[in-house]
């Protein structure tokens, strides 16, 4: 059994759910806009199973083999936000969030992507830490609340961008004059700035043993908001080097992350660098037919869990992904 949670109009998780349906495959639903109309028992002791009740459907938890989660936060459904925090809407929505989280957590299936393995998405800080030890290079980094700290960077390498440190998706900028009198905002906004680097975008989806490839091609600071500043982004496929490949691959091996986009840029020199991992990759708007080839890369790794082919089932895999 396969399972899916999240919602019918996110992109990627449509996505999947038609390439499992082409494939013939009926999943479970687990649909967000029915969180009040659900409820979740989970039992943990020499196996992990339980019970997930959507609306009139019913979830046995220990026949699942696989699952696909893209949930977004239940605190946002309408009626949960016009309840309040003191509500028992709110509360049951918090409570089903974090059972079917603690349960992606333990199951003995493939889950995409399992929360201890996406927690290093949460710090910028360590990711970029992760990323220099598997062979990767990334731009020099500042992380300050100091003003004149950052301004000393600034000055150092010329052109700078800043970002957010979190997990939370902010609009990468580089920094101007105009933001010079800003930069007094950092003390009470812990704030990344990063030295700029000139090259051409490239967005590597990894599913399992699979890669796929595309590149970028924009003026803007940040591709994914050209629109904004009154530019294009023109998305190109591509094929990446052999030694690139493989390290993108160890790198969401050792991640523990069966699916994952990687954002690299290669410089005029031929030098790679990496910017982040996205343990939860909105990838439709990148593949070619739109979604279609990655979709159908999940659907594929999906399945194969449910046949008892496992992505990571050798000796050097993380062990909780490994063929039980």
């Amino acid at each position: 059994m396969i399972l899916l949670w999240g919602l019918p109009a996110d992109g990627p998780l449509a996505a999947v759910r038609a390439a499992l349906d082409r494939r013939g495959v009926r999943a479970a639903f687990a649909d967000q806009r029915l969180v009040l109309d659900s409820s979740m028992e989970l039992e943990v002791g020499a196996a992990v199973g339980g019970r997930l009740q959507v609306g009139g459907q019913r979830v046995d938890l220990g026949s699942v083999d696989a699952a696909y989660l893209r949930p977004y936060d239940s605190r946002q459904h309408p009626d949960v936000r016009r309840a309040g925090p003191e509500s028992s809407a709110w509360s049951h929505a918090v409570g089903l969030d974090q059972a079917l989280w603690a349960w992606a957590e333990v199951a003995d299936a493939l889950v995409v992507n399992p929360p201890a393995a996406a927690a290093a998405s949460g710090s910028k800080p360590l990711q970029a830490a992760l990323l220099r030890r598997h062979g990767f290079r990334v731009p020099e980094t500042l992380v300050t609340t100091d003003p004149q700290a950052a301004r000393a960077f600034w000055e150092r390498h010329g052109r700078v961008v800043y970002k957010s440190i979190s997990s939370i998706r902010s609009i990468v900028a580089q920094l101007t004059a105009d933001h010079a009198r800003r930069l007094e905002d950092v003390t009470s906004c812990p704030t990344q700035f990063q030295q700029h680097v000139a090259g051409v975008d490239h967005r590597v989806h990894v599913v399992g043993d699979e890669l796929f490839c595309a590149t970028v091609v924009s003026p803007a600071d940040d591709y994914r908001y050209a629109g904004r500043s009154g530019t294009s982004a023109e998305v190109r496929p591509a094929a990446l080097e052999p030694d690139c490949a493989d390290r993108c691959r160890r790198l969401a091996a050792a991640l523990g992350l069966p699916v994952a986009g990687i954002d690299l840029r290669r410089t005029p020199a031929g030098e790679w660098y990496c910017f982040e991992v996205n343990a939860s990759p909105a990838f439709t708007w990148y593949d070619r037919p739109p979604g279609q080839r990655v979709a159908q890369a999940i659907a594929r790794l999906l399945c194969d869990a449910g046949a008892g082919r496992r992505w990571g089932a050798g000796a050097d895999a993380p062990a909780v992904y490994r063929s039980r």
